[in-house]
């Protein structure tokens, strides 16, 4: 009987207890971003070390932060193969607007072979599915073919603000040869992918100052700077009419694209034309010379998030105001630094601020990019294990958001990072209904245990980066 086989077996046989215990995990309301919620926190953490307990693992932990604590397990005997780092997060986004949900958020349902409940994609679900992969393998087989560490943080959904800290501080504890995370999509349904790529971020307010109250149109208009206009001036600088950005420099560091991945994203078939219907636009829009895909996944951009200032409501107020206001974000691509770009932000900013204004910047959340070759062997051995269950060639996919922490794992712990994940964009992960597809939670659990077996062949210096 093979590996699969033997997986197969297991999970077909304990799926209706795997499903009520994944509920029982859904039903704790872990929303980081909301202090009446601690309890839950450590509630969930607790949780968790306990799964790890029931799986066989060893060394647990719940180790305090200056936040959410980290839950630790790790199951280490198996002499001289590579070691898996499996990362992901026990904490849940605000469940808000409430009255959109068909059901309560935190009483997990079953409807059209979809499980409904905040969490149970992002990421809830697919952390339980690495747990209950080990416990497949560790009662069926009494080992695991790698050791495995396994390193659940609380604070994901509040951009992990402490969880750098405790990398730098337990740099031994977490070694490993690649880190596995599943937090992320597939392709569509039916459709694996591997993310071996996201972009950075780097996020500024900028500011316009004019007169020191809002002043009469009628008596100034004309005569004293409207910080309206000088914004939108500032606005209009950043990028020319087809997209590409204008500031000196911003581009200077963004890594050419292989011809390999060009040809890949060609080979996915996507289609521009059915994106236009789904979205609602006539058009698409960017640098000339790209695709939609490259654009997106490869490409850096500069996006206005958000305008601000002078008199909005009902009516007309004839006023000329003293202040307006942007929210900018970047999206970096290797090897682009975002406090470089932020540094080439102000000094464009600066050169283009008109007179009778005062101009600040403010600094947001920053985050570099990632990137794992597409063809390091972690990468494309979970693309074989994905081709093994859903009988389908794999899509080898980089990502257009950012998730820093994954740049934090790769510069501190200088690892290889895989980010097989098992959810679908549709999945409604940060909005109402959050559900996961249970086809891929069965098929997911198969992948994941076949995937330990695929690492076990490499030596640990074949999968050094």
């Amino acid at each position: 009987m093979t590996h699969l086989e033997t997986l197969d077996g297991y999970f077909t046989e304990q799926r209706d207890e795997h499903l009520e215990q994944l509920k029982d995990f859904l039903r704790i309301p872990s929303i980081s971003s909301l202090s009446e919620h601690k309890g839950d926190m450590q509630k969930a953490a607790e949780w968790l070390k306990d799964s790890f307990q029931k799986a066989g693992l060893e060394n647990l932990a719940i180790d305090e932060t200056d936040g959410h604590p980290v839950v630790y397990g790790d199951w280490l005997h198996a002499e001289g193969k590579p070691t898996i780092l499996v990362y992901g997060h026990y904490d849940v986004q605000p469940v808000d607007p409430l009255h959109l949900w068909e059901s309560a958020p935190f009483e997990p349902e079953i409807r059209d072979n979809k499980l409904f409940a905040r969490g149970a994609s992002d990421d809830k679900g697919q952390v339980f599915m690495h747990v209950k992969a080990v416990e497949a393998l560790m009662k069926k087989t009494g080992s695991l073919p790698v050791n495995v560490k396994f390193f659940i943080e609380g604070e994901e959904e509040v951009g992990s603000p402490n969880l750098e800290k405790y990398i730098k501080a337990n740099k031994d504890k977490l070694a490993a040869d690649i880190i596995v995370i599943s937090d992320t999509g597939m392709q569509g349904p039916g459709h694996p992918a591997v993310c071996y790529g996201l972009r950075g971020l780097c996020g500024v307010q900028i500011d316009v100052l004019g007169a020191k109250s809002d002043l009469h149109s009628g008596l100034y208009g004309g005569g004293v700077a409207n910080p309206i206009h000088a914004l939108a001036e500032v606005l209009a600088s950043f990028r020319d009419q087809e997209g590409t950005i204008a500031i000196e420099g911003f581009y200077d560091q963004v890594r050419p694209l292989a011809d390999e991945e060009r040809e890949a994203y060609k080979a996915l078939g996507f289609d521009e034309e059915e994106l236009k219907k789904e979205v609602g636009v006539t058009e698409l829009f960017g640098e000339k010379g790209f695709s939609y895909l490259e654009r997106t996944w490869t490409r850096p951009t500069l996006e206005v998030n958000g305008v601000f200032g002078g008199f909005s409501g009902e009516g007309i107020k004839t006023v000329l105001p003293a202040e307006a206001g942007a929210k900018i974000t970047c999206r970096l691509v290797p090897d682009q630094d975002p406090d470089d770009i932020i540094d080439k932000l102000k000094a464009h900013i600066e050169q283009h601020k008109p007179a009778g204004v005062t101009v600040t910047v403010s600094e947001f959340d920053k985050g570099k990019p990632f990137i794992t070759p597409f063809d390091h062997p972690a990468i494309q051995a979970a693309g074989r294990s994905y081709e093994k269950v859903y009988h389908v060639p794999t899509a080898y996919i980089r990502g257009g958001g950012s998730i820093p922490i994954v740049a934090a794992f790769d510069e501190i712990l200088q690892l290889p990072v895989v980010l097989m994940g098992f959810g679908l964009a549709s999945e409604n992960f940060h909005a109402p209904n959050e559900h996961f597809h249970l086809e891929n939670f069965d098929q997911g659990l198969r992948v994941i245990g076949d995937y330990y077996y695929e690492i076990a062949n490499f030596s640990k210096d074949e999968l050094k980066k």
